[in-house]
């Protein structure tokens, strides 16, 4: 695959336009790795997962991981890596060996931050403690676990094959591999559950004391059996009753809402995700996966890569599918889209650090936003007001040019 060379005109929507500023300083830059086999695709899943077949092509897939890499090597510009997330699919389906070879590769192209996080995606229907005690002598430091409910009826009707047992479990093995960091995916809104089935699942997650809670609401996305065959879903009152009640369940326990969906225990939020939220920098490897890449020009481009796994490791095919890069135009709005997310919203200053844009090119629309009652008027700080973190599209609406 070639590269355009720096010096070629910048392209946006089709059409040449001047740089913006150089940026003052390169955002952190992480790493995430998208492994994109599950043992069976979830009704409600929108990602890009495949159904695995008995053997997985470990070898070939690494292979063509660490060469997709080497092709975004030039826009690492001496960083070294913050975090690394393997996403998927299920990660955990891969060998400890493999992962191995993967991550010692990744380390020869890049260094890594002496405080690295690296976060690996795992359902309890792929925990086998061996391998999870091998994971964590790599290196591997956070683990992230696909829960969704502990209810049979729940779990039957999300298409997980885990069971509730097998679920709770899965904590236990954690802690006993060596993970003192791990977060538990849990789903509400679930198809004919209850406020009292809702915070069940979260007292249960509670008393497992995972470090970090990711709760989030089933919505029904486009491309998947959901979307096709939609079940019967919570009305609107019992959800807004579920996020209430839970949201107090989790502050009791001492779990601090830090994004939308994101709950953690002091000074352990997830920093790959913080670092997205925050406009950081992430290099996108493995089928479908996507990246933002900042350049000291004032380039902002995302990449997207290659989305089936059989044209990804297809030699005579190109890993990355698209690359874009980010008009002045775009910028508030991809800034504000993320940042906006943080309970807290970000600092100011990261907005010009990070765009290359002064922060008086917002100031109408922020005006308009804090007249609204959307936005924080906080000179040092751009956050959401509670009801603009309720109203968070209409807020970010005013930012679209």
């Amino acid at each position: 695959m070639t590269h355009e060379s720096s010096a070629s005109p910048l392209i946006y929507g089709g059409a040449a336009q001047s740089p913006r500023a150089a940026l003052p300083t390169l955002p952190p830059l992480a790493l995430y790795i998208h492994i994109p086999w599950c043992v069976r695709k979830c009704p409600y899943c929108d990602f890009n997962s495949h159904t695995a077949s008995p053997v997985l092509p470990e070898q070939e897939y690494v292979d063509a991981l660490l060469a997709d890499l080497d092709q975004d090597l030039h826009a690492v510009y001496g960083r070294e890596l913050s975090s690394i997330f393997f996403g998927g699919g299920t990660p955990s389906l891969f060998s400890a060996e493999a992962l191995g070879r993967l991550l010692k590769g990744v380390e020869q192209r890049i260094p890594f931050a002496s405080d690295i996080e690296i976060t690996l995606e795992a359902n309890p229907g792929t925990f086998e403690q061996e391998k999870f005690v091998a994971y964590r002598a790599l290196g591997i430091n956070r683990l992230s676990i696909g829960i969704q409910s502990f209810q049979e009826e729940k779990l039957k009707a999300l298409g997980r094959i885990h069971n509730g047992d097998e679920a709770v479990r899965a904590a236990g093995m954690a802690r006993e591999a060596g993970f003192d960091n791990f977060n538990m995916d849990l789903m509400h809104g679930l198809p004919d559950q209850s406020l009292d089935d809702a915070l069940s699942d979260l007292r249960q997650a509670i008393a497992l004391k995972p470090t970090h809670l990711s709760w989030y609401q089933l919505t029904l996305e486009p491309n998947t059996v959901f979307w096709n065959q939609p079940p019967t879903l919570p009305e609107d009152d019992m959800l807004w009753d579920i996020q209430e009640a839970g949201q107090a369940l989790l502050a009791e326990h001492g779990y601090a809402q830090y994004e939308v969906s994101a709950y953690a225990q002091p000074g352990r939020p997830a920093r790959h995700n913080l670092n997205y939220w925050s406009f950081g920098d992430f290099i996108g490897i493995g089928a479908g996966a996507h990246g933002k890449l900042s350049h000291p020009d004032g380039r902002i481009v995302r990449t997207w890569k290659t989305r089936l796994p059989k044209d990804y490791l297809n030699p005579a095919k190109s890993f990355k599918a698209g690359e874009k890069a980010l008009t002045n135009d775009e910028l508030p709005f991809e800034f504000l889209m993320n940042a906006l997310r943080l309970t807290e919203g970000v600092e100011s200053r990261l907005y010009p650090e990070r765009t290359g844009l002064s922060l008086e090119s917002l100031a109408e629309r922020r005006l308009e936003a804090e007249q609204s009652g959307l936005l924080q008027v906080e000179p040092s700080r751009l956050a959401a007001t509670e009801r603009g973190q309720l109203f968070l599209n209409d807020l970010l609406q005013k930012f679209l040019s």
